[in-house]
Formats: C-alpha cells, structure tokens, sequence
C-alpha cells in the first residue's frame, strides 16, 4: 500500500514538473518570423510591403466583407504571394484601372486580370486560376455535352455574355433569363432547367454558396484564366512574381484557397467544348456584372 501512494506521488510531481517544463518552453517560443525579404524598391514602391491592386465588383475575386474589408480569392493568394516574397500585405481597390494604378504607383501589381484581354499592354503573368464560359450541371446527373437545342433549356444571368453564348449557340429559344445566379441555380436544382451557363469560377462559386454539388460539363469557349499585371518595363518583379506564381502551384496553395472558396479545385483541363464555342476565348472587355456577393448582402459583380 505504501509503496503504492509513493508511486501516485511520484507520477504527480513528474506530471507537475512536465507541466511546468511545458509551459516555460511555451512562453519562450519565438513568435513567426517573415521570410527575409526577396525584393525591394525600386522594384516595389515601399519596403517591405508588397502593394496588390484588386478589383471589388468582381466577387468573388476580390469584395467587400461584413465587416468592411476587402475579401476573396484574389486577397488570399496576394496574402500568400506576400509571405513567399518576404513581405507584408497592402490591398487596394483600383476598380477596373489596372493601367493607372500601376503607372501612378498606387499598387505594385493588380490581379484578377483575364489572359483573353487583348486590350492590355501590360505584362502579364501566368494563368493562377481557370476561367471560360461554362455549362454546370448536378453532379448527380448523367447530363452530356448538349448537340442541339431540341427541348434544351439552359438558365444564364439575362444580359450577360454567358447569355450571349446561349443565344448564338442554341438560340433565344433554350435560353431561360434569370435575374441572378442564385435564382439560375435553384431553377437547376429544381429540374426546370438542364445547365447553367456562367463564368466558370463565378458559378462555381455561386452554386457553393448554395451547397449545390455542381460539375462542368462543357465550355461555350475556349478556356482562359486569370493572371497578375504589371509594368512590363518592371523585369524584376516580374521574374519575382513568376517564381512566387509557381512556388504556390507546387505547394499546393492555390487548390486550398480554390478549394475555401469554390468548394472544390476548378480544373478545366480536358473539359470538353460545345461544338458551335469559338476557337478563341471572349475579350474580357465585354464582361458584365453578376448578382454574387462575398457576403451575405447583395453587391454587383464580375461577369457570368
């Protein structure tokens, strides 16, 4: 018995002291540390910080939060970009004025800009996330590349290019206008209509939000995708941002954040198009706004 209590005690100063070892370790460990900085003026405008320029009507790459700040698929990669470079964060709503942010120092770099968009004399990195017109269906449906319009009914956001592509494909006839992409979605889940046509990360997104399990099935298009912008007088940083793009893809990174936001990684690779989709995909310049939001209120977003 005796030798028994001796024994509780000793485990319970053994587990005291373990306690106490833990707790000391505990308060001495170092807080993170940034990486060491991989770049700095003048190929940033400020030490230490990377400045993102982003756009917050197109949800949900770049918005605004419950609380007022800027959110999204964009913000979270820059996030990372940032920490790969060594350096700390500043986002900016540079609205759709790439050119001018960049050229009056406003932001390092902009992202969220499509690799179709001709119009652009900037440089432009590689394609960080997959793009193009697509048609979702229920993942539980054995729905195929549609051929021909006969009974085909197919729900796109009215007066968005995803609307366009409906109507010069398969006529005004298997087009059904909804007035969001919420609306667009709960017609699919209910049956009375075959796919939905939008932007592929937008709907993807939008069909999320809805706890709808969706998949591709075709692209109206061929496939873009979305890059970052930046002088392209600006070497350096340019070689920067490649290394850091490509540091991210092998890490993993990206699929996370697509997988947070989209509930699944957006890979478009090998997805069939539809045969009447133009060979090239739409200039960017002809995109329109979409009703997702980044949070729970309604505000205007990127093209569906």
């Amino acid at each position: 018995m005796l030798r028994n209590v001796r024994f509780a005690l000793c485990a319970a100063c053994a587990l005291c002291l373990s306690l106490i070892l833990v707790g000391c370790a505990s308060s001495e460990d170092p807080a993170p540390q940034l990486k060491s900085p991989t770049i700095s003026s003048p190929a940033i405008e400020k030490d230490g910080t990377l400045s993102v320029g982003v756009d917050t009507s197109k949800s949900p790459l770049a918005g605004i939060g419950n609380d007022g700040r800027i959110i999204g698929i964009n913000v979270d990669i820059a996030a990372a970009l940032a920490d790969e470079l060594g350096l700390k964060l500043e986002i900016v709503d540079v609205g759709s004025a790439t050119a001018t942010a960049l050229d009056e120092g406003e932001a390092d770099i902009v992202m969220g800009i499509d690799s179709s968009d001709s119009t652009t004399e900037l440089w432009l990195s590689q394609e960080y996330l997959p793009t193009g017109v697509a048609l979702f269906a229920l993942s539980s449906s054995d729905a195929e590349v549609p051929t021909d319009a006969t009974g085909l009914k197919i729900a796109a956001q009215v007066s968005s290019k995803s609307a366009w592509a409906v109507g010069n494909e398969f006529g005004e006839e298997a087009l059904e206008s909804a007035s969001d992409l919420s609306s667009a979605f709960s017609d699919l889940k209910d049956g009375t209509v075959d796919f939905v046509a939008s932007d592929a990360v937008i709907g993807m997104y939008a069909a999320n939000r809805q706890g709808l399990d969706v998949k591709v099935v075709a692209l109206m298009g061929a496939p873009s995708g979305y890059c970052i912008a930046l002088d392209n007088q600006n070497l350096e940083l340019q070689a920067a941002i490649a290394e850091a793009i490509k540091a991210l893809e092998n890490q993993g990174i990206i699929d996370i954040i697509e997988d947070k936001w989209l509930g699944k990684e957006l890979d478009l690779s090998g997805i069939e198009q539809t045969k009447g989709a133009p060979e090239e995909p739409a200039d960017s310049a002809t995109s329109e706004g979409s009703n997702v939001a980044t949070n729970t209120s309604a505000t205007n977003t990127a093209a569906a």
